[in-house]
């Protein structure tokens, strides 16, 4: 992690679950962390006394593409060039896809789980290019759900599998792009199984039961995939629970 001390990484999302954990760890290793989220004082609560000056926080809904582009404006005057990004925000509704009356529901999960990485992507990477050091790595946390959709009884995922399904699209389009661009920026879909973050709901919970991953156990694997050497990229990397049975 040498390389990327005192280097600035954002977190979306970073107000609990994942990317509060991953706020923690990756301040906790050298780099200077900022959290953007609706809940701006949850992340102000992760500091601690050994990090307390590496962790930052901005008010962003990053379905909002004006919050996005005023939060990574603040970022670079007053931290310089972002290093990491890792799009973390997501949410999930349970109301059915059939059902009369969801527009609101889909168009939430739509805005925060693709758009809300394309605005956050975007800014992050014409932040990146400034870099002297013409590199960084972007982090889409994506989910099983992205790759094949789980049939939990009585349960609907409404518009989320599909969203993450695009997530898994994006990932090989910004690998592409980066390239195209003649940059040594890396991309990294990580696709968790079921983690015990707020998105979980109650009766989804007990239908897992303990077979659950939590939110430090991605964050772990993040700090891992940051830690490869620039000539490797882990382009995909799926984490589940012992006992997951979807």
């Amino acid at each position: 992690m040498q390389r990327w001390n005192n280097r600035v990484a954002v977190v979306t999302g970073a107000s609990s679950g994942i990317g509060a954990a991953c706020v923690k760890y990756l301040a906790d290793n050298g780099m200077i962390t900022v959290g953007l989220a609706r809940r701006k004082e949850r992340v102000e609560e992760l500091k601690t006394g050994s990090n307390s000056d590496r962790i930052h926080a901005i008010r962003c809904d990053v379905q909002k593409e004006e919050d996005v582009i005023a939060a990574f404006k603040e970022i670079e005057e007053k931290y310089g060039p972002v290093s990491v990004l890792v799009n973390n925000a997501g949410i999930t509704r349970h109301s059915d896809l059939l059902k009369e009356g969801n527009t609101e529901d889909i168009r939430a999960v739509i805005e925060t789980n693709v758009l809300g990485i394309v605005w956050c992507t975007r800014e992050a990477f014409r932040s990146m290019k400034q870099s002297p050091n013409g590199d960084g790595h972007v982090f889409l946390i994506n989910s099983v759900a992205g790759h094949n959709v789980p049939f939990i009884p009585n349960i609907s995922l409404n518009i989320y599998s599909p969203s993450k399904y695009a997530v898994t699209a994006l990932t090989e389009m910004y690998r592409q792009e980066f390239l195209n661009n003649e940059t040594k920026i890396k991309i990294t879909s990580i696709s968790p199984g079921a983690v015990s973050t707020e998105i979980i709901s109650e009766n989804v919970k007990k239908i897992i039961g303990s077979k659950i991953l939590a939110p430090e156990d991605v964050a772990d694997a993040l700090i891992y995939c940051l830690q490869t050497p620039p000539n490797v990229q882990i382009h995909e990397l799926t984490i589940k629970p012992i006992g997951e049975t979807f």
